[in-house]
């Protein structure tokens, strides 16, 4: 009983790591909070699994990656452009945030 409380725990605790390390991807508030639902709803999917519940886990995951991707700054914290959209490269960036990209 006390490892499967064990497991729930971490499992939760790693989903919402991930999908804060993974927030978001794009420049837009609607980019980063598709792309941070997304990768939050894989990892929380993954690590769902472990604890015999992949669904909830995909749920929880996604909620928090879309709230994260949301509620982030794209100049302070920036994975890139989304596949889906180009923004003008470097100079581009350079423009909007002020500084050359890191």
């Amino acid at each position: 009983m006390l490892v499967k409380a064990f497991l729930k725990t971490f499992a939760a605790t790693a989903a919402v790591t991930t999908a804060l390390a993974l927030g978001a991807c794009g420049t837009t508030q609607g980019d980063r909070a598709v792309s941070g639902g997304l990768i939050g709803a894989g990892a929380g999917a993954a690590i769902g699994s472990l604890s015999g519940d992949a669904g909830a886990g995909a749920l929880i995951g996604g909620a928090v990656g879309a709230v994260t991707g949301a509620l982030t700054d794209p100049c302070r914290f920036n994975l890139g452009d989304p596949w889906w959209r180009e923004r003008g490269g470097e100079q581009a960036y350079y423009e909007r945030c002020g500084r050359p990209p890191r």
